[in-house]
């Protein structure tokens, strides 16, 4: 079985475009994308694999989902007063040559594994000074509201 999986993985890169969407209707039962080769060849390749071994476990399904439900909805961009960047937004600051990474969440932000309540209270841990959070990690343009 390994080997026949192989060798459909192998044979997807030498396959002609009009043969992968073919393959696409087989597998998935729908009409293909009108996404590049590359997509097709990538997506292909895993559901082969995935009805050959099978798929995701079912923790991991549901883990999955709770992820979803938890940020469903709660990534729309809040205008005006309290403007923050889009839930899940990644932040990445380097500081004397370290490079910081800041996950925006929902309702605080996640520095190293830990929640904090504002961008000025990483920025301090970071440079052991207060600083405003927002000019800190280039949201905000110092002086300016």
């Amino acid at each position: 079985m390994k080997d026949n999986v192989l060798a459909q993985l192998a044979g997807l890169k030498s396959a002609p475009t009009p043969a992968l969407k073919a393959r696409w209707r087989e597998l998935f039962d729908t009409e293909p994308p009108p996404y590049n080769r590359r997509f097709l060849e990538s997506r292909l390749a895993y559901r082969i694999q995935e009805l050959a071994y099978g798929g995701l476990s079912n923790d991991t399904l549901d883990r999955l989902r709770a992820m979803a439900k938890q940020y469903d909805g709660k990534a729309e961009r809040k205008v005006g007063r309290g403007h923050r960047p889009i839930t899940g937004t990644k932040l990445i600051r380097e500081w004397q040559g370290v490079e910081h990474c800041v996950t925006v969440r929902a309702e605080d932000f996640e520095y190293m594994g830990r929640p904090f309540a504002s961008l000025s209270s990483i920025a301090r841990v970071i440079t052991g000074t207060k600083w405003n959070g927002w000019v800190f990690f280039g949201l905000k343009t110092p002086g300016r509201s």
